[in-house]
């Protein structure tokens, strides 16, 4: 998709439609305890496996710099679609077992080639600028997360139309991320897009070392504690 308009609302729906299958587990929670008995543990063990993935495969991305080798577009539609089939092994395995728990794990880690690749091709269409005339980096910025935002609560919304039945639930929510995937690739790249400096340690530990960087680290895993236990414990709330 061409123009600077088009491509980033192109993004925004593709990145509302990859991250369906985050919450999916925690979506079906309530009727995968019905029908297998899970246990509490063993619920909230499908949704932290996804976390546990999603940052082992953000410091993968960042220290092998894989966006930065090679197309963004294809490091998201690989995620996208990797996370759709693994998605869909709670179909085939006991909930409660390692191989289900693996299989969060794998969606996890896709998911990381999704959400922050999302923000860096939107991040090349941003318009120079700054001081008076500040750039729009941030408003970019604000329609991912946004996109993120509800993205991740669509699992929620396809479960309360599919009631207790939870395995059209993991249907829909890997279709939308094939559809994610294969549409990404309308998405045009900005002129901004520049390959990123290597990755080196002492960086990382300047983030804590400067008390602005480590003050705005605190307030972002702030911000994921409050978002991803909202849409985790939502399905307990609304019972």
């Amino acid at each position: 998709m061409s123009g600077k308009g088009g491509a980033i609302a192109l993004l925004a729906v593709c990145e509302v439609a990859a991250m369906a299958v985050w919450f999916s587990a925690a979506a079906i929670a309530p009727s995968l305890t019905a029908e297998f008995g899970l246990s509490a543990e063993a619920a909230a063990a499908l949704t932290s496996s996804v976390q546990f993935g999603f940052v082992a495969g953000a410091l993968g991305i960042a220290m092998t710099g894989l966006a930065d080798r090679i197309d963004p577009r294809a490091v998201f539609s690989a995620g996208a679609l990797i996370a759709a089939a693994a998605n869909l092994v709670l179909l085939a395995v006991a909930p409660g077992s390692v191989t289900a728990l693996a299989s969060r794990f794998v969606v996890g880690a896709c998911m990381a080639g999704v959400y922050p690749v999302g923000m860096r091709m939107a991040a090349s269409w941003a318009a120079p600028g700054s001081g008076a005339r500040r750039g729009d980096l941030g408003l970019l910025i604000g329609i991912l997360v946004g996109a993120l935002t509800l993205g991740s609560a669509s699992p929620h919304m396809a479960q309360a139309f599919g009631g207790v039945a939870w395995r059209p639930t993991l249907v829909t929510t890997s279709a939308l991320v094939v559809l994610a995937g294969v549409a990404i690739w309308g998405v045009r790249l900005g002129p901004s897009l520049k390959p990123a400096a290597g990755f080196r340690f002492g960086d990382a530990l300047s983030l804590w070392r400067d008390p602005a960087l480590r003050l705005a680290n605190f307030g972002y895993l702030g911000h994921m504690w409050e978002l991803y236990a909202a849409w985790t414990w939502l399905v307990v709330f609304l019972e």
